[in-house]
């Protein structure tokens, strides 16, 4: 079966990596790719934006399936226009991609079915978000309510924060998605990145991850898309899972399928497990990133006929099988990032990677120039990914990688996965 993966980012590279495994697999395309999955698939001359272009692509091609891997082209409505053409595609349609693009719309949801969530209030302008934080005070978090790259997410610990926040979100700083904003209160607990996949009706829960958000060590500085992801979450048990698929993510499919948007794909459910149990943070609308990589490096069952089956709607099947391994991401970022950055910078090392043991190089924000060197391109760049019995051990693996890659324009925390070692420690 030939394929299309849409996306050019970390997570996109796993996948591509984890279906060209796949038995079935005929042609792989991506679009538009990037300089890792180069070397695994075919890039599609195609802008992603042109919906008649991929069609027209995905005809000629013969594409058996259209895999969505960011949240821009599902909130832009291309499985929308796949489906309508008769084109199997694994993602959600525009209508519930709304689950992902407007976190007002997510806190409707928990409000309707009694989710557990953050307390919270919805401002469309800045006197009004100025008051109630005067009047509620700090700390709290303020995200603007549109897709904002992982970008439009403000911790504040003092009102002073607050308000440059507030001032933010509504001078432009991330457009049309900073004109309706969202104050929650600050939840205390320890974050979870919680994955299942749906056919429209039915949910299987998949594997656990931890993303590390802030883009410094010890968890400081400002928010990012994500600087390192770690799976298994050794905090989540079976006990805890069940409440989760029953409390959150049962009635989360309810509502959608009740409001005419059944959620077809993978629903991507940020958690703060609280000393009174689990409460929703967030919801996305596809695997996230960096959580994808190390969840692709666990996965042991096939990815091909998971996607297509719940392409088509079918209920999803049994339990997937999952190594017991455990699996690390370390994001390799620009200087500047979350802010401005340079991109063009050259990056070396790579070669060697592909012959380390237990490592892997997935790549984000990259390009190959006519010399063949690797350039950086983006905010985000390099995944360095490992694996290892213990998370002690696949962490050790996965900076020793990173050591070796030559890039002084980048940065990378030095601490991911320091929860589970931490635990393991005391164990």
């Amino acid at each position: 079966m030939n394929v299309l993966l849409v996306g050019g980012g970390g997570r996109e590279h796993a996948l591509a990596w984890k279906l060209k495994q796949s038995p079935s697999i005929g042609r792989l395309f991506a679009a538009p790719g990037n300089a890792g999955i180069l070397e695994i698939a075919t890039l599609a001359p195609i802008e992603i934006a042109r919906h008649d272009e991929v069609l027209r692509f995905c005809r000629e091609a013969e594409i058996g399936l259209v895999v969505i891997g960011p949240e821009a082209p599902l909130v832009a409505g291309l499985s929308d226009a796949l489906r309508a053409a008769g084109i199997p595609v694994f993602g959600p349609s525009k209508a519930a991609a709304q689950i992902e693009a407007s976190k007002s719309f997510m806190k409707s949801i928990c409000d309707e079915k009694g989710i557990s969530t953050a307390a919270y209030a919805t401002f469309s302008n800045a006197a009004d978000a100025t008051d109630y934080v005067r009047n509620t005070g700090a700390p709290l978090v303020i995200k603007a309510d549109g897709l904002a790259a992982g970008k439009g997410v403000f911790i504040c610990p003092t009102p002073d924060d607050a308000h440059k926040a507030i001032e933010a979100c509504f001078t432009g700083a991330f457009g049309e998605a900073g004109a309706l904003i969202v104050i929650e209160e600050m939840l205390e607990g320890e974050e979870v990145s919680f994955f299942a996949i749906s056919d429209g009706k039915q949910a299987l829960p998949l594997a656990f991850a931890q993303d590390y958000k802030r883009a410094f060590d010890g968890d400081t500085g400002p928010n990012t898309g994500g600087m390192g992801a770690i799976s298994p979450a050794p905090i989540m048990t079976d006990a805890l899972t069940e409440e989760v698929m029953q409390r959150i993510v049962v009635p989360t499919l309810e509502a959608m399928a009740s409001k005419g948007m059944p959620f077809q794909g993978v629903l991507y459910a940020g958690l703060m497990i609280t000393a009174s149990g689990p409460k929703l943070i967030e919801y996305n609308a596809r695997f996230g990133d960096p959580e994808c990589q190390v969840l692709m490096l666990r996965l042991k069952s096939d990815l091909l006929p998971i996607l297509l089956a719940t392409a088509k709607g079918e209920p999803p099947s049994a339990p997937l099988a999952w190594s017991g391994e455990t699996a690390i991401a370390v994001v390799m970022a620009a200087e500047g990032y979350p802010g401005p950055y340079k991109t063009d910078t050259i990056i070396s090392g790579l070669d060697d990677m592909r012959t380390r043991e237990g490592a892997i190089v997935f790549h984000a924000g990259t390009a190959k120039d006519a010399a063949g060197r690797i350039l950086a391109k983006g905010g985000r760049v390099l995944n360095v990914c490992a694996t290892g019995s213990t998370a002690s051990e696949a962490q050790a693996k996965a900076y020793d990688a990173a050591s070796k890659i030559v890039w002084p324009e980048g940065f990378y925390r030095r601490d991911i996965g320091w929860r589970s070692v931490a635990r393991e420690k005391l164990s």
